[in-house]
C-alpha cells in the first residue's frame, strides 16, 4: 500500500481567533479555462458552493435546531476568496450574520470549504487546497454549536475534502492528493485534531473525481476516472466502493473484498464501462433508497466543450435495487457542470432540484432551478417544474445538507455564466417548493431570507 506520510503535518493547537463578521451574503464568482468561443470559458460563474465534490457543505444540527453552512465568498468588488460560515435557525426562519474563517488568498473556488460537527458539537471547517499547492487547515470551534471563535487543529495538504464523523467513531475523512495525478485517500481521526496517516484509496492512471455519502456507519463513495495521456478534461466510467469498518475494509456492492489501492480501469469496482460507449462521466451526487441501497446522481455528456455540440448532457441515476445495477435517464440540461442534488422521501418520491432548465447565459454552468420527481425508484421521472425563472444570471451548485430538513434543504448562488459579476446565495425547501435569497445586507446578527416571487 502507498504511504504519502510525509505529506501529513501535525501541529499543535493553534490560537482562539474570532471570524470577522461581514455585512452579508456574497459569493465568489470564478471561471476555469477560457474556450476561444462565444461561451468564453469550460466553466464560469458564481461557484461558491462549488465544486461537486466538496461535501458537505452544511450541516443539521439537531441539538440545537439549526443548519450550519460554508460557502466560498468574496467582496462585491473583487474576487478574492473568502471561507465564510453561517446558519440557518430553523426555529425562527431566520440566518446569522456571516463569518470570515480566513482570507484564503486565492481566486481559486477549488479552495471552497466543507464542514462537519462532532459528538460534541464543535464544528469544523475544512479549507481546501487545489493541487499540491499548499496551505489547506481544518478549524474547529472553541465552543459546540458556535461559530464565533475556532482555532486551527490540523495543517496539511489536501483537495477535494469530504469529512465524514461517524457518531462514536470519530472522522472518516475522503480526499484527494496529487501524487501524479488526482489520487483517492482516507485519513481517519478519533478527535479531528491527532490523523493518521493517509492510506490510498485509488490511483487508476490520471486519478479521480469521487462523490460521497454516509448511510449510519457505512460510507459508499461512486468515482470516474481520468485515462492516461488524455488529460484532465476526459473523465469516465462509473466506480463504487463502501466501508462500514471506517476505511479497515472496503467492498463492492455485493461484499466482495476491494484490495487498496485500486490501479487499473478494469476491476470489481467497476459499475459501468461508459469509455466504450465514448462518454464522460461527471460526478454530482449519491444518495441511498429506504434498503441502503446507493443512488448515483451524474451526469454523462459527448464532450468537455461548452455548447449544443456535446448535447444531451444526461442527468442519469445509478441505482442498486438488492440485485443490479440499474440506470435511468432523469432529466437534461446543457452544460456538463450543471450540479444539483437528490433528495430521497420517506414515501419513496426520488427527487432532483438542479439547475435542469435552460438559464440567461444557455450553455454555461447552471440556468434556472427546476425540480424533476420519481415514483417508481428512477424507472420514470416527471417533467420539470420551475424553481426559478426569469433570472439575470445562472444558478447553480445546489447543496443539500447533511441531514437536511424540509424548511432548509438546498443551498446555491448564482452568477452571469460569461462575465465577472456579483453573486447571491439562495435556498430552498425539501420539495422545491420556494426559493429564497440570502440577504446580500445586513444590519443586524440575524435576519430574515428574501422570497423569491
Amino acid at each position: 500500500m502507498l504511504s504519502t506520510a510525509l505529506l501529513f503535518c501535525a501541529i499543535a493547537i493553534g490560537p482562539e481567533f474570532e471570524p470577522t463578521p461581514v455585512d452579508g451574503f456574497n459569493g465568489i464568482w470564478y471561471a476555469n479555462q477560457k474556450t476561444n468561443n462565444e461561451y468564453v470559458y469550460k466553466y464560469s460563474g458564481g461557484l461558491g458552493t462549488y465544486c461537486a465534490k466538496h461535501i458537505p457543505q452544511a450541516v443539521y444540527a439537531p441539538e440545537v435546531n439549526k443548519t450550519f453552512f460554508v460557502y466560498g465568498g468574496s467582496p462585491e468588488d473583487k474576487r478574492n476568496l473568502l471561507e465564510m460560515i453561517s446558519y440557518y435557525d430553523h426555529a425562527t426562519g431566520e440566518v446569522a450574520r456571516p463569518r470570515m474563517v480566513i482570507d484564503k488568498k486565492t481566486t481559486d473556488a477549488h479552495d471552497n470549504p466543507v464542514i462537519a460537527i462532532d459528538d460534541d458539537g464543535h464544528i469544523f471547517v475544512f479549507a481546501s487546497a487545489h493541487g499540491n499547492k499548499p496551505p489547506s487547515w481544518i478549524f474547529r470551534s472553541v465552543k459546540p454549536y458556535d461559530i464565533t471563535s475556532f482555532q486551527e487543529v490540523a495543517d496539511y495538504n489536501y483537495s477535494y475534502p469530504q469529512p465524514w464523523y461517524i457518531e462514536g467513531k470519530g472522522f472518516l475523512f475522503l480526499h484527494t492528493i496529487y501524487t501524479g495525478g488526482r489520487k483517492l485517500h482516507y485519513r481517519t481521526s478519533k478527535d479531528g485534531v491527532e490523523w493518521s496517516d493517509p492510506v490510498l484509496i485509488s490511483g487508476i492512471d490520471e486519478g479521480h473525481y469521487q462523490v460521497s455519502w454516509p448511510h449510519g456507519d457505512k460510507v459508499g463513495t461512486a468515482f470516474n476516472y481520468h485515462p492516461k495521456g488524455q488529460g484532465l478534461n476526459f473523465r469516465t466510467n462509473l466506480y463504487y466502493i463502501q466501508t462500514k469498518d471506517m476505511g479497515e475494509t472496503w467492498t463492492t456492492i455485493t461484499g466482495d473484498k476491494v484490495e487498496l489501492p485500486i490501479t487499473t480501469p478494469e476491476n470489481n469496482a467497476r459499475i459501468k464501462d461508459y469509455s466504450s460507449e465514448g462518454l464522460l462521466c461527471y460526478m454530482k451526487d449519491i444518495q441511498y433508497d429506504a434498503d441502503g441501497n446507493p443512488i448515483i446522481l451524474h451526469v454523462t455528456s459527448k464532450g468537455w466543450k461548452s455548447g449544443p455540440e456535446n448535447n444531451p448532457r444526461e442527468w442519469r441515476v445509478a441505482h442498486w435495487d438488492g440485485s443490479e445495477w440499474q440506470f435511468h435517464v432523469a432529466a437534461t440540461s446543457d452544460n456538463n457542470y450543471d450540479m444539483g442534488s437528490l433528495y430521497v422521501d420517506g414515501d419513496g418520491t426520488w427527487r432532483i432540484i438542479a439547475p435542469i432548465n435552460v438559464g440567461p447565459q444557455a450553455f454555461n454552468p447552471g440556468g434556472e432551478i427546476a425540480v424533476v420527481e420519481s415514483k417508481d425508484q428512477g424507472k420514470t421521472w416527471t417533467e420539470p417544474r420551475a424553481l426559478t425563472s426569469n433570472s439575470e444570471r445562472n444558478h447553480t451548485y445546489v447543496r443539500r445538507p447533511l441531514n437536511a430538513q424540509p424548511d432548509f434543504a438546498g443551498v446555491w448562488a448564482d452568477g452571469h455564466g460569461r462575465q465577472p459579476s456579483i453573486s447571491r446565495l439562495y435556498f430552498t425547501d425539501r420539495e422545491g417548493t420556494k426559493a429564497y435569497q440570502l440577504p446580500p445586507v445586513m444590519d443586524s446578527d440575524m435576519a430574515k431570507p428574501l422570497p423569491i416571487e
